[in-house]
């Protein structure tokens, strides 16, 4: 028994007579007659009784017809389900996101992406960069949304616009408050508080400018590194958006004038791996 075979007894039954259901599947009377009677043999049970005008669904074909109904609307629904699969309009879309970069970008893409899209459903992994690669490489997420700078020899990258780094301190203290900006030198003798995923571009930074930077703590978040500002032990310099974080009227940021402190944000996703519809979809949503 086969979903063609169903089709063409769902017609009969419909139909009322063999004549009716072969001009609405659009075939000859012979070769319908020939596919119940086969359905028949198939099962060993009778399933119409064939009248001088109309037929009459026996029990057993009142049976079949209720489970035909219900198989061919299954089909239907399994065919569009799979169609809006392949489309990327059904599915689960897996991403991976360094902190820095979820609260602040992730929300208004995901909101409009759902609008377009709302069959999709989010699987959503957060750690640093280091550790949004290994996922990524591991076909753990589609999408990685990390910071630069990452080795991109691997990777198919879609940047956004680049955006400065801040020190940002605690409101009592009075470290920078003659300046609206900042240079590097500004920072000669500070107490730096950094996200250790900055530490070398920070580092590297400052003794081109002639001095050691003075690191009181390293981390592995940049919540924490503002939290840590926030006690007013030092000031951290993280990325300006991330300053959204952390939602506290305990805080100042002042601009840093220094190119080689830029980052930017980065949608990337492996160049040898398969990529769903969901996935080329979404990505559509992370432009600049």
């Amino acid at each position: 028994m086969d979903i063609k075979q169903l089709k063409y007894f769902l017609a009969i039954a419909e139909e009322g007579q063999i004549t009716g259901a072969a001009k609405r599947l659009n075939i000859a009377q012979p070769p319908l007659s020939y596919h119940l009677k086969l359905l028949e043999e198939e099962l060993g049970v009778k399933l119409v009784e064939r009248g001088s005008r109309k037929i009459q669904l026996t029990d057993a074909g009142k049976i079949l017809r209720n489970r035909a109904e219900q198989m061919l609307e299954l089909a239907q629904s399994t065919v569009k389900e799979l169609k809006d699969f392949s489309t990327g309009l059904k599915g689960t879309l897996s991403i991976g996101t360094v902190s820095s970069s979820g609260a602040t970008l992730l929300p208004e893409r995901i909101k409009s992406f759902h609008s377009e899209y709302p069959g999709v459903s989010f699987e959503v992994w957060e750690g640093n960069t280091f550790r949004i690669l290994e996922i990524l490489n591991n076909g753990v997420i589609e999408i990685g949304i990390v910071r630069t700078p990452f080795n991109t020899d691997e990777f198919e990258v879609r940047f956004l616009s680049k955006e400065p780094m801040i020190a940002v301190y605690a409101k009592d203290c009075n470290w920078l408050e003659e300046n609206k900006s900042i240079s590097l030198a500004d920072l000669i003798d500070k107490p730096l508080i950094i996200y250790r995923r900055f530490e070398k571009i920070i580092s590297e930074s400052c003794l081109k400018v002639g001095f050691e930077a003075k690191i009181i703590c390293k981390n592995d978040d940049a919540r924490t590194t503002l939290l840590w500002a926030q006690s007013g032990i030092g000031i951290a310099i993280v990325p300006k958006t991330a300053l959204e974080l952390v939602k506290s009227t305990n805080l100042k940021y002042k601009d840093i004038s220094e190119p080689s402190l830029e980052t930017s944000i980065a949608a990337i996703w492996r160049k040898d791996r398969y990529l769903s519809t969901a996935a080329k979809h979404f990505l559509e949503f992370f432009e600049v």
